[in-house]
């Protein structure tokens, strides 16, 4: 690795706390926070040093790392008045971890280029888990040149990172994904509901059937904290909504059918009218629970 590269890192949230630290641990870091107390805290346990704005990060680091809410915050965190593309340098690279619409990656990306630095659009997929434990897989998009200063890099925190194509293509990809895991969760939903009702032992039936073609990375992280009404942790049901919206405008414009994924995006929506916005995404299985309890009664 290159001990001398400076980097920063801009949004210390649950993904991008841990994903700093494993930076911290290689390259001189330096990190924004707009709540400045949890930038504060992240000093106080790793090595590096508080920006007080965006554009700071960008005069002291040769590569900016983003991880921030949506498609409003980067475009605060880059394009406003304190923002990190206004002191850029050229020949630097901004990677931008968050999930957003592959058109604000597109339009990001172009007024990058135009100014003479490069940007990727690298969604991650993992969760809280894979960033702590640098074990997240990345989907990019972006110039290969630039892709391949940045991926021995990622390295830190990614087991699996990839170039998808141009500038939006990771965020695609990690629509894909998202479409992918909306309708594995409420799948392994439904027969934890059903196994229960028929009566079975459902630890017994996880034991058989993840052995099986049922097997999922949902069924073997989520199953047993699913069954005890955990739902604390994980992938906040709000983002997932956000991501989902963002998929569903995305098919739209290309014409792509997403049956599934738009009926999974109302029973999210069920879940927050129960209180559930920052319960995990397997709390689909709560919504099922509540209905049945109200057949009952």
């Amino acid at each position: 690795m290159l001990e001398k590269l400076s980097v920063g890192f801009i949004g210390l949230g649950v993904m991008g706390y841990p994903m700093a630290a494993h930076l911290s641990q290689h390259y001189k870091t330096v990190v924004y926070n707009r709540t400045i107390e949890r930038a504060q805290r992240w000093v106080s346990e790793y090595t590096g040093t508080i920006a007080i704005t965006p554009a700071q990060v960008a005069t002291e680091a040769d590569i900016i790392f983003c991880c921030v809410g949506n498609d409003n915050d980067l475009k605060e965190v880059t394009l406003g008045d304190v923002g990190a593309f206004s002191t850029m340098r050229s020949n630097s690279i901004f990677i931008d971890h968050t999930t957003t619409s592959a058109e604000m990656a597109r339009e990001i990306g172009k007024l990058a280029e135009k100014k003479g630095f490069g940007f990727i659009d690298a969604p991650v997929s993992g969760g809280q888990i894979g960033a702590e434990n640098g074990q997240l897989t990345i989907m990019c998009g972006g110039q290969p040149s630039n892709y391949a200063r940045i991926a021995p890099i990622m390295a830190c925190y990614a087991k699996n990172t990839r170039l998808m194509g141009p500038i939006g293509s990771g965020q695609l990809t990690k629509m894909v994904n998202q479409i992918c895991i909306t309708g594995v969760i409420q799948g392994l939903s439904e027969g934890l509901h059903f196994a229960q009702k028929a009566g079975l032992d459902e630890e017994a039936v996880i034991d058989v059937i993840s052995k099986g073609a049922a097997q999922s990375w949902q069924m073997e992280n989520r199953y047993k904290t699913m069954l005890t009404g955990d739902y604390n942790h994980g992938f906040a049901v709000d983002w997932m909504r956000k991501d989902l919206s963002i998929c569903l405008k995305e098919a739209e414009q290309t014409g792509a059918a997403l049956p599934v994924t738009a009926l999974v995006d109302q029973f999210y929506k069920d879940v927050q009218s129960m209180g559930g916005n920052r319960w995990d995404t397997s709390s689909l299985l709560a919504r099922l629970q509540a209905i049945s309890q109200i057949h009952k009664e």
